[in-house]
């Protein structure tokens, strides 16, 4: 057995899931409409930001967490966001259990805090 090729094959699974699917659907919608468009592309430039700040050392101030928090209440107000958010959030689950599976297979090597 190839790992390697096990894994391209995991790959086009996940590529080929209904939940990849499901974004793609969100994602046009969100496109056509271009208010909606910009409004996750803002959103998404600040959660970078951000998260590259927290990642450099530097915790962000409350009010600056709850501003951003505030926003991601107000895009979830947008049926085509919060379609897009769901979506996104069905293969982050999926992602997370095909790692628990993979880590799982360790477990005997390292022991179970793997």
């Amino acid at each position: 057995m190839n790992i390697y090729d096990k894994a391209h094959e995991l790959a086009r699974a996940i590529k080929e899931s209904s939940e990849v699917a499901d974004i793609t659907a969100a994602l046009k919608l969100v496109e056509a409409d271009p208010e909606s468009s910009r409004m996750l592309n803002h959103f998404r430039s600040s959660q970078q930001e951000l998260q590259e700040r927290m990642m450099a050392g530097e915790m962000p101030a409350p009010e600056e967490m709850e501003k951003m928090e505030k926003l991601f209440e107000v895009l979830n107000l947008n049926l085509g966001i919060r379609r897009l958010f769901e979506a996104e959030r069905r293969l982050s689950v999926v992602i997370e259990d095909v790692n628990k599976i993979i880590s799982g297979s360790l477990e005997h090597l390292y022991g179970a805090d793997v």
